[in-house]
């Protein structure tokens, strides 16, 4: 009954609202349920991309002619080999371990100066892998000039060439990827040999610039010292200044004079004291230590002595008057006139030597103040002569300096100080390097799905469809009743009246539509005395009729099994007869009353309108009064009308229904109608001048 589907009649048909363009529809926030419906419904972009972009890395793994790398590891020590000292290349350590030192290595390493010496160690320029002289070139005899080969070539082997340093060591590794195992191992090992050559000529190198330049210095200093020493020359010859041993000849005769004099003085003191004490004597000099050291005065002395025993001796055996006696004391007399005169001798030559002594003295004296005047001329000129010697010893130091360098700077020439050495030589490898099969086809499956869902949501953003249902709400201006699922059978467009709920939809499908009813006729707008029968009016866009077809029998269905009669119009079918029966169409024209040519589905409570013969063109306000007359007369034996409105953008016939429905609902399918087909179905009912009450969306997900 119409009391089992609580209905208000509609008060006012609601008024369409300004046309938008047909490009135009409300954007909306993709949500998680959202991104999943666009992933499975565009499945087949991310499946085929996937697919493709796996299949193209498995035949350029297949097809690509495989590479093999090595490794040859150079140590780079800050601190340089110290050979001699004072070395041309600094060995001081930076405050950051050298690691900035060795970082720069890594660049010097990839120099066109080292790769070019390593292309001709291993003559790399006739090897067609490197050399860029491909077999047609070769077939035809032409090819690259030999500079253009060596370019070619030094550019192939950077483009093969990886030199690395790991984090906080002091390796270098240089990784050279050839399409032989031998050839990559010839070639890091090639670069390495190359890099340690080329540092060993760059530091004999800047020992030989320095050993020149300072050679060149060289010749200056010894110019400098030579001006030097003929400066000092020049002045000691102009001021007659001999020199011997370093010293003037005037200063060492200075010295020697007072040294004489100073002899000289001491030795005439000596004598004075001698003359001085034998004059005190008076005579008798002999207690003198000159008298007791002359052997003549010890012999006289020894004589007199025995003279002076022998005449005691006679003068008390013979007598005072014996001639004996006489003769012993005339001898005795004798010696003492001896002993004497040899002490006057001895006096006579003290004074002697002490007046030799003093007049030497004298002498000496006269000469040293004769040397000290010249000497006090002589000082005034070692001044400048005293700066020009040290002007010529900082010049001699100097170029010794030089010298020593100039020596040690050649040796360095030499030697090689540069502690670099290779501590692990290249070996061939034993797998390739490239290409990873494995790998390329992990990144390509996982890329590709990241692609393929890429491009999704790329087409999906360029082409949107429904959503979800705030979308749809906010596009229509109108609420969305209910999600229903897509069921077994979406393509089918005829839906049996009178068949069980549990075949004509599931128990969900059943819940949802009823919902639905509910919430339309309780909505308030339809006035107590609307003579028309509530009806309601399913739309959707084109390629939807499947789907609306079928919500529009499920609302009709609905009501039915609720014990309601029920009309269902289908504007769009023509009752499965060849001929086109009399339908809506039929009705709208005024040529025949509905109730005559409706009938009811077998078993149901669903009586069926069809299409009609389009074999005239109805006005449209005729129509509308017929679709008003007609919804009037339903009322006495309906309670709820079902119009399905078919896609009223391509529909105008069914333009009067539009306008006299109680509802008009909209039906799309979620991430499946184009948005720009339901703001199309939204302008062609404002162009018929209403507006959806709402809309019903079918999940083909659920």
């Amino acid at each position: 009954m119409l009391s089992s589907l609580p209905s208000v009649p509609q008060q006012y048909f609601p008024e369409a609202g300004p046309v938008e363009s047909a490009a135009s529809y409300a954007p909306s926030t993709v949500e998680l349920g959202d991104l999943k419906r666009i992933l499975v419904r565009r499945r087949l972009w991310i499946i085929g991309t996937a697919v493709l972009l796996t299949l193209a890395t498995l035949l350029y793994g297949l097809l690509t002619p495989a590479l093999y790398s090595s490794v040859a590891e150079i140590i780079v020590d800050p601190q340089d080999l110290q050979v001699v000292t004072n070395n041309i290349n600094p060995s001081g350590l930076a405050p950051d371990g050298g690691i900035t030192q060795v970082e720069s290595q890594v660049s010097v390493v990839q120099s066109t100066g080292v790769l070019l010496r390593a292309i001709k160690a291993t003559n790399l320029t006739a090897d067609p892998e490197f050399n860029g002289q491909g077999l047609l070139s070769r077939l035809l005899g032409s090819g690259p000039d030999q500079k253009d080969r060596t370019l070619s070539t030094l550019d192939a082997l950077r483009s093969r060439l990886a030199v690395k340093r790991a984090d906080k060591v002091l390796v270098i590794d240089v990784i050279v990827t050839a399409k032989s195992a031998d050839k990559a191992a010839l070639l890091a090992n090639a670069i390495a040999q190359a890099y340690l050559a080329d540092q060993a000529n760059a530091r004999a190198q800047a020992a030989t610039d320095a050993s020149k330049s300072i050679t060149a210095r060289l010749d200056e200093q010894r110019k400098r010292v030579q001006q030097a020493e003929n400066a000092v020359e020049a002045y000691k010859a102009a001021n007659n200044m001999v020199m011997a041993a370093g010293t003037l000849v005037s200063d060492q005769e200075l010295t020697d004079l007072n040294t004489q004099l100073s002899a000289a003085q001491s030795r005439t003191a000596t004598l004075k004291a001698q003359v001085d004490q034998l004059r005190k004597q008076n005579g008798t000099a002999d207690a003198t230590s000159e008298a007791m050291r002359s052997s003549v005065i010890s012999s006289l002395r020894a004589q007199e002595a025995t003279l002076v025993d022998q005449v005691s001796q006679l003068g008390t055996e013979l007598g005072p008057r014996h001639p004996s006696m006489i003769a012993a004391q005339q001898q005795l007399r004798d010696t003492r006139r001896l002993i004497a005169r040899e002490l006057g001798r001895i006096q006579t030559a003290a004074e002697t030597d002490y007046e030799r002594a003093l007049a030497n003295q004298q002498a000496l004296e006269a000469k040293v103040a004769g040397m000290k005047s010249k000497s006090l001329d002589t000082d005034q000129a070692s001044v400048r002569l005293r700066e020009l010697q040290r002007d010529l010893e900082a010049v001699r130091s100097v170029y010794a300096t030089y010298l020593q360098r100039a020596q040690e700077t050649r040796e360095q020439i030499n030697v090689d100080s540069t502690n670099a050495r290779v501590i692990s030589d290249a070996m061939p490898a034993q797998k390739k390097s490239w290409p990873p099969l494995g790998l390329l086809l992990f990144g390509a499956v996982f890329g590709g799905l990241g692609l393929g869902t890429g491009l999704a949501l790329i087409a999906e953003y360029s082409s949107p469809t429904v959503l979800s249902s705030n979308q749809m709400q906010s596009v229509i201006d109108a609420p969305v009743l209910g999600i229903l699922p897509a069921g077994t059978k979406a393509g089918r467009r005829w839906w049996p009246f009178g068949a069980s709920p549990a075949v004509a939809a599931s128990q969900r499908t059943d819940a949802v539509v009823g919902l639905a009813l509910r919430r339309m006729f309780t909505s308030g707008r339809r006035p107590p005395d609307w003579p028309l029968v509530p009806s309601i009016l399913v739309t959707s866009p084109p390629e939807d009729g499947a789907q609306r077809n079928r919500i529009a029998r499920l609302l009709a269905n609905a009501a039915a099994a609720r014990g309601s009669r029920v009309l269902f119009v289908d504007t769009n079918a023509s009752n499965g007869q060849k001929d086109p029966q009399p339908g809506i169409l039929d009705v709208l024209r005024g040529e025949y009353a509905f109730e005559a040519i409706s009938r009811y589905a077998p078993g149901s409570n669903v009586a069926l309108l069809g299409r009609g013969r389009p074999k005239a063109v109805f006005q449209e306000a005729h129509g509308v009064y017929f679709a008003q007359h007609m919804l009037t007369q339903a009322s006495r034996s309906f309670e709820l009308v079902v119009v399905d409105g078919g896609a009223l953008a391509e529909n105008l016939n069914a333009s009067p229904l539009v306008a006299m429905v109680d509802e008009i609902v909209l039906v799309a399918r979620l991430n499946a109608t184009p948005m720009r087909d339901v703001t199309a179905t939204v302008q062609a009912i404002s162009v018929m001048g209403r507006v959806p009450t709402g809309a019903l969306l079918v999940d083909e997900v659920a």
